[in-house]
């Protein structure tokens, strides 16, 4: 059994980091309550990872750390 969420509502942006650049862009979707989904912009069809809130923040922390 796989527990796919349904990410048809998502609303992706680019990272911030991108520079406005076509390639090796990171998207995030901040629409999508309990959970933030991940993506290569590159590959918008492709694999979605998807990380728990409180995840998702010890990353940020990590990466501005």
């Amino acid at each position: 059994m796989t527990n796919t969420p349904d990410l048809t509502t998502a609303v992706w942006r680019k990272s911030s980091y991108s520079d406005g650049g076509a390639n090796n862009c990171v998207e995030v979707a901040d629409n999508c309550p309990g959970m933030i989904p991940v993506r290569d912009s590159k590959l918008s069809a492709g694999p979605v990872l998807v990380f728990g809130e409180e995840s998702w923040a010890a990353f940020l922390a990590g990466v501005k750390g």
